[in-house]
């Protein structure tokens, strides 16, 4: 039977809380930042799969991946992963001890368009871990409590030289996640909700938030109050209080880091029929318009974000928000329309046969709600009890239920057949602001 992770982690894998409701971490005040990025589907002898027909929309570019890989690519693969999960895309990370050729290469770790960071488990990075030096405020080591959908990661923040493909990330922060006794905190607690500290918590060995955002907290963990922050000093590893934390020194995107390529992503996944793939491969691409294999295209629909990632939204007849989340293995919302599975599927919608919702968006306007008259994403749902048996782990008509938050998740199933961009925030330095386009 498949054992299923609640809905909306998508850390889950997941979003940061920040302030959306249910989003995963790295946002901070949403709900869940990496807003259920890791809401994954455990499938122990049977894999609780999406079903295929996935979201379309009003553009007519299409996903692709595989092959030969530009040093400015690496190849992205949905498989069974560390856990059989469905639609956790994953990657490899090579972790060096800075300014040395001491490294360790980290295979599965999630790719997550709404978080910002890497965070790996203390489990998969053993080789590299004990030499890694610790971030620190005011000369005490730090630690950091991440909020997402489904749950929270809790360990030390420590700083590496980061590779990725052909590109690299130098002096780096990420967090180490399970190095540390949860105990540990004395004073402000950490997030609610499941704790994960291990590859099989997270479903993968870790999660490389690559969002539209450059730090996971930013000013809330900057400036007073100090609790609001997620930042904890911990003398000896122990009695963590929380801190402030500069924002130089919080857990940060590698992507604004490289020294070049560096000003947003693209996603690419190829198109995959109804029943779903076993495996599906794509590529994740650094850089906008600045080498050959990056150039958005004059076609593409474009987006204005807010600072995570939100775009304005319209779904069923009422205004809300949604977003595009790789950290989600389905797409997400409230429908009092579609009947729930039973058993392990219980957050999974399973229609009689498969089913269409659209969502129209539209640029983030925090004065103006909702996207009427804004482009279509179409989202298929097919029951999802159903597509137990397939053995499948690339779906792209996988769908549940929020449990009645507003929002709309437009999870891992959309990428499937797009090219999808994310555009990094530059507006604090004098450039562009964030945004999504595919």
């Amino acid at each position: 039977m498949a054992a299923e992770r609640t809905a909306g982690r998508h850390h889950r894998r997941r979003r940061q809380i920040t302030e959306r409701i249910g989003r995963t971490i790295l946002r901070t005040h949403s709900t869940v930042v990496r807003a259920l990025g890791a809401l994954g589907v455990a499938a122990m002898a049977v894999l609780l799969a999406a079903c295929g027909g996935g979201g379309g929309s009003s553009s007519s570019s299409s996903g692709g991946g595989g092959g030969q890989v530009a040093a400015n690519q690496v190849a992205v693969t949905v498989a069974q992963g560390v856990q059989r999960v469905a639609n956790i895309p994953t990657v490899s990370v090579t972790i060096c001890v800075p300014g040395s050729s001491v490294c360790q290469t980290v295979d599965n770790v999630q790719v997550d368009t709404e978080s910002f960071g890497l965070r790996l488990a203390s489990s998969a990075m053993s080789q590299v871990l004990g030499s890694l030096p610790q971030e620190a405020a005011a000369g005490v080591p730090v630690a950091e409590c991440t909020a997402f959908a489904d749950g929270h990661t809790w360990g030390s923040v420590r700083t590496a030289d980061v590779k990725i493909g052909g590109e690299s990330a130098a002096s780096l922060p990420i967090q180490v996640i399970g190095d540390l006794s949860p105990s540990a905190v004395v004073t402000g607690g950490c997030a609610s909700g499941v704790l994960e500290l291990t590859p099989a918590d997270l479903s993968a060995n870790g999660i490389l938030g690559i969002g539209v955002a450059t730090s996971d907290c930013g000013a809330r963990c900057a400036v007073s109050p100090v609790g609001n922050s997620d930042y904890y000093a911990c003398p000896g590893n122990t009695n963590c209080v929380q801190t402030l934390m500069p924002i130089a020194q919080q857990v940060t995107n590698p992507v604004p880091k490289f020294p070049s390529d560096n000003n947003g992503i693209m996603l690419s996944m190829p198109a995959i029929g109804p029943s779903g793939q076993a495996t599906a491969t794509g590529t994740l691409t650094f850089g906008i318009n600045t080498q050959s294999n990056n150039a958005l295209p004059g076609s593409a629909t474009k987006f204005t974000t807010n600072p995570y990632g939100d775009v304005n939204a319209t779904f069923a007849g009422s205004a809300t928000t949604a977003f595009f989340d790789s950290g989600s293995n389905a797409y997400f919302f409230t429908d009092g329309t579609l009947a729930n599975c039973s058993g392990a599927a219980s957050s999974f919608y399973c229609p009689p046969s498969t089913v269409t919702r659209t969502v129209n968006v539209a640029s983030y306007n925090a004065s103006t709600s909702g996207a009427p008259g804004g482009p279509a994403v179409s989202m298929a749902v097919a029951n999802a009890t159903n597509l137990l048996a397939n053995g499948n782990f690339a779906l792209d008509d996988l769908a549940g239920n929020l449990g009645g938050a507003a929002f709309v998740d437009i999870g891992m199933p959309f990428f499937y057949g797009h090219n999808v961009y994310y555009g990094l925030d530059q507006s604090g330095s004098g450039g562009a602001g964030p945004f999504v386009a595919f």
